[in-house]
């Protein structure tokens, strides 16, 4: 079962959360928070596998909050605000419900953690964790530690081995169904990166694999909370 914690100053908003997860055999709620520096604080303690997290909070919002936390656990945001959403998948949230969160909507952000969580488990359990990608009429069974890198290629993605490059029919939004947000980080819009294979981080760019791999300019904040760079 997945552990999980929601930061949210609304208690309204809280309940909600509450009730829902109550509703479902996937996730344990362990505490909640309406106060960000009372979450840290436990956080700095105790581990979770997933955070429900609100944006918008007079002391701290969420960005700023997951920025202070190393390992940075799955995040699933909750808020009323719309234009959040781009800037909570760069820093690889699993899901983004939009309040009011409906019950159907919950469930799908939570099937969603469920999955990164078990594909996550698998490789922390066994180094030959293996993907099937899809390329044209062939299907390749792909070991996740042989992959270096993602890069976006306008409708498909290149996936960058050790050895060779597979070209996949996927989109940046579906990148993190197919491989563990734990594991790898996006570092600009074309780009997602295994961290376990980045040899050197700079201020613009990091080294993956001998190549040279851009960070933009949105993600650089997001990259230095990644690997935990003050």
């Amino acid at each position: 079962m997945i552990t999980c914690i929601a930061i949210d100053d609304e208690p309204m908003a809280l309940e909600v959360i509450e009730r829902y997860c109550a509703g479902s055999a996937l996730v344990d709620l362990t505490a909640t928070f309406r106060e960000p520096s009372k979450a840290i604080a436990w956080l700095n303690r105790e581990k979770v596998d997933l955070i429900f997290l609100d944006i918008n909070m007079p002391e701290m919002s969420g960005m700023q909050l997951i920025q202070s936390l190393s390992p940075m656990p799955m995040i699933i945001f909750t808020t009323a605000y719309s234009h959040y959403a781009v800037e909570s998948y760069n820093l690889n949230a699993v899901d983004y419900l939009l309040k009011p969160i409906i019950f159907e909507r919950f469930v799908m952000a939570i099937n969603k953690a469920a999955k990164a969580y078990a594909l996550q488990n698998s490789i922390d359990n066994d180094d030959k964790a293996i993907i099937y990608l899809k390329s044209g009429p062939q299907t390749h069974p792909v070991k996740l530690n042989d992959i270096l890198y993602l890069e976006k290629d306008g409708n498909y993605m290149t996936v960058h081995l050790k050895e060779k490059h597979i070209l996949i029919r996927e989109n940046m939004s579906g990148v993190f169904d197919l491989v563990p947000a734990s594991g790898f980080i996006r570092v600009h819009k074309s780009y997602v990166v295994a961290i376990k294979h980045v040899t050197m981080i700079e201020v613009h760019q990091l080294t993956v694999g001998g190549e040279l791999i851009p960070i933009g300019s949105s993600y650089r904040e997001s990259v230095r909370a990644g690997f935990g760079l003050k």
